[in-house]
């Protein structure tokens, strides 16, 4: 391993070890790695002296692995948010499907969509998961 040394302190982790509540919570905590792999974790008071190492301070934030959402629908036209509403209005998913609303509605509207049009708006929603600390998908198809 090469590179430079950066190190995450002051953070919150979650280790899912050790304590009664099944989460492992380490609250003053750090984290040091080098070319993307971790070198060492632990609380802030026992960090050894890493020379050289860019520290980056927390706050007291949370610092967590990238999300895995391994069933992802990215790639549609349309939107259903009007069906939303009326589902939180009373409405049954039927009584939509029969207004021509529903999953046909979906399938309608990205048959019309050019490819580029849906390669723009998956971008657009990938990035959304991106911002939200996702690093990894998995897309379905239908």
């Amino acid at each position: 391993m090469t590179g430079p040394v950066r190190i995450w302190r002051d953070v919150h982790l979650c280790t899912l070890q050790g304590d009664v509540d099944g989460w492992g919570i380490l609250r003053d905590g750090a984290v040091a790695v080098r070319g993307g792999r971790i070198l060492w974790i632990g609380p802030v008071a026992d960090l050894p002296t890493l020379p050289g190492a860019e520290v980056v301070e927390g706050g007291g934030a949370w610092l967590t692995p990238g999300f895995i959402d391994c069933h992802t629908h990215l790639v549609f036209g349309g939107d259903r948010a009007d069906e939303f509403e009326r589902r939180l209005a009373g409405a049954s998913y039927a009584e939509i499907a029969r207004a021509g609303g529903g999953i046909r509605a979906t399938v309608r509207a990205t048959r019309a969509a050019s490819e580029d049009a849906l390669l723009q708006d998956a971008g657009l929603r990938l990035r959304d998961l991106e911002a939200d600390g996702v690093t990894t998908v998995e897309i379905k198809s239908g």
